[in-house]
C-alpha cells in the first residue's frame, strides 16, 4: 500500500505538469456554461469572432504591445510555427541557439528545408546556457526564452551588433505569461497556449513587429512555394477580420481568454512574473538545502523561474518517489526524456500558488524520509 501523506502536508492542487498545465477551477464549467453560443458554431460567425477578439485585446493589453506590433493566430502549435518559420520568416540563413530540446527542433527544421542555406547552430549542454551573436551573413536570429525541456531561461535581447534587417524570433512557449519581456527585442515572440495561459494546446499565437510582417509579406510575393498550412500573411489577414484561416479549436480559445482576463485582473504581466518568482523561490530554497537533492541548472541567473528543474541523489528511487505522490494527488512531475539521471521537473506557471510549491516541497521530504 502507497504511503498516506497527511492532508494538512499536501497542496491545495496537486497539478504541476508543464504542459499541458493546470487549468484553475471554474474555467472548465464557464466553458460550459456558453452551452450552444460557441461549440458547434462557425468561426466565421460572430460569437467565435468575438472570441478572437477577447485573445487578441487581451494578449495587447497584457504585453503593453508597442505600436505597430500586431497579434497573429495559427494553428498547429509551437511546432508548426518552426516549419513555417521556415517558409515565411527565413529569407536565406538562420542562427540558432540551442541548448535543449526544443531550440534543437528548429534548428533540425531549418537544417532539413532545402530552400535555405546550412543553419549556423550554437549549442550549449542541457543545464546551461548559449546566446545568439552576431553574424554577417544570417537574416534570422532564433533561440528559445525558456527551455521547457532543461529549465534554463536566457535574456530576450537583440545580439550585439545585430543589424535592422536581422530579425530575432524568439521561442516563448512556456515563457510567455510568466517571464518579463521588452518585446521591442524580438520580432516574433510565439508560443503555444497549453503552459502559462492555462489552456489547450492545437494553436499558435505570435507577438511580430513591422520588420516581421514587412520580411513575411516579401516573402509571401516571391516565387517560393509556400502551403497554405503555412501561409503567415494569410494568418495575419485573418487575425485582423477576427478569425483563423482554418478552424480553430474554440475550447482553446476560451479557456485562454478567461486566463487573459484573469491575468489582466491581477495586474497583467508584472504581477505574474511576481507570482511565479515566488513559486521558484520556495522550490530552489528548498533544492539548494534539501540533502538529496540540488538545481539540476548549476548558475542561479539561469535557473527558469517557471519551468523548475531538481535533481536528486542517485540513492532515491524516484519511481517510488514519483507513484507514492501521484497516489496523493500530486502529478507530472516527471523530467523531460533523456534530460538529467534522477530529475524532477516542477512547473510553476502563475496558476500554481507559490504555497503549493512550499507544500509539495515538504511533500517530498516527507516521503523520501519514509522510503
Amino acid at each position: 500500500m502507497s504511503l498516506l501523506i497527511p492532508a494538512d502536508l499536501l497542496p491545495a492542487d496537486g497539478r504541476f505538469g508543464s504542459g499541458p498545465s493546470k487549468v484553475p477551477a471554474g474555467r472548465l464549467e464557464a466553458l460550459a456554461a456558453t452551452g450552444r453560443t460557441l461549440m458547434g458554431t462557425s468561426h466565421r460567425q460572430p460569437p467565435v469572432k468575438g472570441l478572437v477578439r477577447r485573445v487578441v485585446d487581451g494578449l495587447t493589453t497584457f504585453y503593453d504591445l508597442p505600436e505597430g506590433y500586431e497579434v497573429v493566430i495559427g494553428n498547429g502549435g509551437s511546432a508548426a510555427f518552426w516549419d513555417l518559420a521556415t517558409f515565411a520568416l527565413v529569407e536565406q540563413r538562420s542562427q540558432h541557439a540551442v541548448f535543449g530540446e526544443f531550440g534543437a527542433k528548429f534548428a533540425a527544421a531549418a537544417r532539413k528545408a532545402p530552400w535555405l542555406g546550412a543553419p549556423t547552430v550554437r549549442t550549449a549542454e542541457p543545464g546551461s546556457l548559449v546566446l545568439p551573436e552576431a553574424e554577417a551573413d544570417v537574416d534570422v536570429y532564433a533561440w528559445t526564452h525558456n527551455e521547457t525541456s532543461t529549465g534554463v531561461v536566457a535574456p530576450v535581447v537583440r545580439p550585439a551588433g545585430a543589424r535592422e534587417d536581422q530579425l530575432t524570433l524568439v521561442d516563448a512557449t512556456s515563457a510567455a505569461g510568466g517571464l518579463a519581456l521588452d518585446v521591442t527585442q524580438a520580432d516574433v515572440y510565439y508560443f503555444a497556449p497549453q503552459k502559462s495561459f492555462a489552456s489547450d494546446g492545437g494553436l499558435w499565437l505570435a507577438l511580430m513587429s513591422p520588420a516581421a510582417v514587412a520580411r513575411a509579406e516579401r516573402i509571401a510575393a516571391s516565387d517560393r512555394y509556400i502551403p497554405a498550412f503555412f501561409d503567415l500573411v494569410g494568418a495575419l489577414k485573418n487575425t485582423r477580420l477576427d478569425q483563423t484561416y482554418n478552424t480553430p479549436a474554440v475550447a482553446t480559445l476560451f479557456l485562454m481568454a478567461e486566463q487573459l482576463d484573469w491575468m489582466n485582473a491581477l495586474g497583467g504581466l508584472p504581477a505574474m512574473v511576481e507570482r511565479v518568482d515566488a513559486s521558484a523561490q520556495a522550490l530552489y530554497d528548498w533544492a539548494e538545502k534539501a540533502s538529496y537533492a540540488a538545481p539540476f541548472v548549476a548558475d542561479p541567473a539561469h535557473r527558469s523561474p517557471v519551468v523548475g528543474t531538481v535533481e536528486l541523489d542517485p540513492a532515491i528511487d524516484k519511481v517510488a518517489l514519483t507513484r507514492t505522490l501521484v497516489a496523493n494527488g500530486i502529478v507530472d512531475l516527471d523530467a523531460y526524456r533523456g534530460i538529467g539521471t534522477n530529475q524532477l521537473r516542477i512547473a510553476m506557471y502563475p496558476s500554481i500558488d507559490a504555497a503549493d510549491v512550499t507544500a509539495l516541497t515538504r511533500c517530498i521530504d516527507w516521503v523520501v524520509e519514509r522510503l
